[in-house]
């Protein structure tokens, strides 16, 4: 009896050991699976200026702004082909309106570098000057401060000698995710791609040009207009009028 007993111990702690390490081998390949699938974290939300933050909880533009958008597509699909602002927006890539904000009795502060470039006049600083007239003189509802420190400018008109590709100036601009826009950097050269001289009236057509860019025109696709790609004229057309003046009139931000 006494030996029976004893065999009938030894098998059960035998049997115990033998369910330990199968419970184990069977824990491990489930521990595993559940890692697997576990899905990845999101990527980090990245910003820059001009294009809109992603949020992370994305939602779409409300019946009210949907109703807004379409008015404005409507208003600028009207308005053609006497403004071009049509062409602006279906060249663009973010499809939004840029434009300042407010900034009559707070104008945008602009300062004007003196440089020792090759072929720099002082007569350039006048004829961007007029340039800046110009635009007022249209009636476009921004103003500029050209006596801005560099510290505490918005804007920066600099020079270069000459571009490397086919053009005689350049316009940087940085938005907000509504559109409104909040710094730019204009460079102008003081000489043409085949390396004649600009004097002050051709720096001044230069400077009508990217001051278009500055206030949130881009290209016309008419030569006619001053702010067609390769300039032809030497002044506002009525149609780089009223493409600006429509462009203030609306609401900057997405039209999608």
């Amino acid at each position: 009896m006494i030996a029976g007993l004893v065999a009938f111990m030894v098998l059960a702690v035998g049997w115990n050991l033998v369910a330990k390490r199968r419970t184990a081998r069977a824990v491990v390949p489930a521990s595993r699976e559940r890692i697997a699938s576990r899905p990845p974290p999101p990527p980090p939300t990245r910003s820059q200026a001009g294009t809109q933050v992603q949020s992370t909880e994305p939602t779409g533009p409300g019946y009210l702004d949907m109703l807004a958008r379409a008015q404005i597509r409507r208003r600028i699909r009207n308005s053609a082909p006497r403004a071009y602002l049509d062409y602006v927006v279906a060249q663009s890539s973010d499809s939004m309106l840029h434009r300042w904000d407010d900034r009559v009795a707070r104008p945008v502060r602009v300062h004007l570098v003196q440089d020792t470039v090759s072929n720099f006049q002082s007569a350039f600083l006048d004829a961007i000057r007029a340039a800046f007239q110009r635009w007022e003189q249209a009636g476009v509802p921004v103003r500029f401060s050209l006596g801005a420190d560099s510290s505490d400018a918005e804007v920066r008109f600099s020079w270069r000698l000459q571009f490397d590709i086919d053009r005689t100036g350049e316009t940087d601009l940085e938005w907000d995710q509504d559109g409104h826009l909040r710094s730019g950097v204009v460079i102008i050269a003081t000489q043409d791609p085949r390396g004649q001289p600009l004097g002050p009236d051709d720096v001044r057509v230069v400077a009508l040009h990217e001051i278009g860019h500055l206030i949130g025109l881009d290209h016309s696709p008419d030569s006619t207009d001053l702010m067609f790609a390769k300039t032809v004229v030497r002044d506002l057309s009525e149609r780089d009028i009223r493409t600006a003046l429509l462009l203030y009139d609306l609401a900057p931000g997405s039209l999608r």
